[in-house]
C-alpha cells in the first residue's frame, strides 16, 4: 500500500477522462435513481426541469472532483502519492461531496428543513460513494488495462530491434560528435565517468582495453542504451548487461560480476536499481 500509484492516475488527459467521465455517471444515476430524495424538492415541475436542474446541482458538485484533481497535479510535481495517500485523498473527495449534497438537501427544498442533517449526511454519504467510486473503479480498469496493452505494443515492436543491436557496433562520439572508436557489443564491457570525459572498457584479442574519450555518461546513457543490453547502473558506470553473469547483494551494496577475468565488480546505487532489475532479467543469461 506505501507502493507509489500509476502515473496514469494523475495524468492530465486521464484526469480530464475522470471529471467527465463520473459527471455523466453522476447525471444519469440521480435521474434515474433519483437519491436523496431528490424528486420530491420539485414536485410540480417537469421531468425535463427537474433533469436539468438535478444535472445542475451535480454538475456543481463535480467542482470539488475539479478543484482536488487540480490540488493533486501541484502536489504530484513535488512529492509521490502512495496507495494510502490516493484512497484517502478520495475519501476527501467523497465526504466533501456528501456535504455539499447533505447541506443542499437540508437547506434548499422546503421539505428539508423538517429533517435530521446527519440522517441525511449519512444518506449522502451511500449515494456519493456510488456516484464516485463506481465512474473511478471502471475508469482505473480501463487505464490499467490500456496501460499493459501499450507496455506489450512497446515490447512486441522493440524485440526485433534488439536482437539486430546485439550485431551492430557500437558508436562511440565526443562531445564535438565526432567519432573516435567502434566496439562490438559482445567486446564492450562497461564505460566509466571521470569528470568530462569517459573510460570505455573492452575486450580486445581476450584482454581488458580501454580508451578515453572527452563526452558525459549523461550522453552516452541517453544515446547507447536504448533497445540494448546497456544500463546505466551508477552515476559513475553504464554496464553491459550481456556481460553480466552474477547480481551480488552484501551490506555495502549491491554489485555486478562480469564474466571477464580482471574486471571489476561494479556497484548499482539506490537510483539506478529498478532500471537495472528491468533489463537484468530481460538481458542477463
Amino acid at each position: 500500500m506505501y507502493t507509489k500509484i500509476p502515473a496514469y492516475l494523475y495524468e492530465k488527459n486521464n484526469i480530464m477522462r475522470l471529471i467527465l467521465f463520473t459527471a455523466i455517471f453522476a447525471m444519469l444515476f440521480i435521474n434515474i435513481f433519483q437519491p436523496f430524495n431528490s424528486r420530491q424538492w420539485y414536485p410540480d415541475i417537469s421531468e425535463f426541469k427537474y433533469f436539468f436542474f438535478s444535472s445542475l446541482i451535480i454538475l456543481i458538485g463535480m467542482l470539488v472532483v475539479v478543484i482536488s484533481r487540480l490540488i493533486m497535479l501541484a502536489v504530484v510535481k513535488t512529492k509521490s502519492l502512495n496507495y494510502w495517500s490516493y484512497f484517502t485523498w478520495v475519501l476527501i473527495e467523497i465526504l466533501a461531496m456528501s456535504l455539499f449534497y447533505a447541506l443542499f438537501t437540508k437547506f434548499i427544498p422546503k421539505e428539508g428543513f423538517s429533517r435530521d442533517f446527519m440522517v441525511i449526511f449519512r444518506e449522502s454519504v451511500v449515494n456519493t460513494s456510488l456516484i464516485i467510486l463506481l465512474p473511478y473503479s471502471i475508469l482505473w480498469l480501463y487505464l490499467s488495462w490500456r496501460e499493459k496493452n501499450s507496455l506489450l505494443e512497446k515490447l512486441s515492436k522493440t524485440e526485433p530491434s534488439i536482437e539486430i543491436h546485439r550485431r551492430n557496433l557500437i558508436a562511440f562520439k565526443d562531445e564535438k560528435g565526432e567519432l573516435k572508436l567502434s566496439i562490438m557489443l559482445d567486446n564492450l564491457l562497461y564505460i566509466e565517468s571521470a569528470d568530462n570525459y569517459a573510460t570505455i572498457h573492452y575486450l580486445n584479442k581476450s584482454k581488458i582495453s580501454h580508451f578515453l574519450i572527452r563526452n558525459s555518461l549523461k550522453w552516452f546513457d541517453e544515446n547507447l542504451t536504448k533497445d540494448t543490453p546497456l544500463v546505466r547502473c551508477h552515476r559513475s558506470y553504464i554496464i553491459n548487461l550481456d556481460k553480466v553473469k552474477v547480481l551480488r547483494k552484501t551490506k555495502d551494496g549491491i554489485f555486478l560480476e562480469t564474466d571477464t577475468i580482471n574486471s571489476p565488480d561494479i556497484p548499482v546505487s539506490k537510483t539506478y536499481y529498478e532500471r537495472v532489475m528491468t533489463k537484468f532479467s530481460k538481458y542477463s543469461v
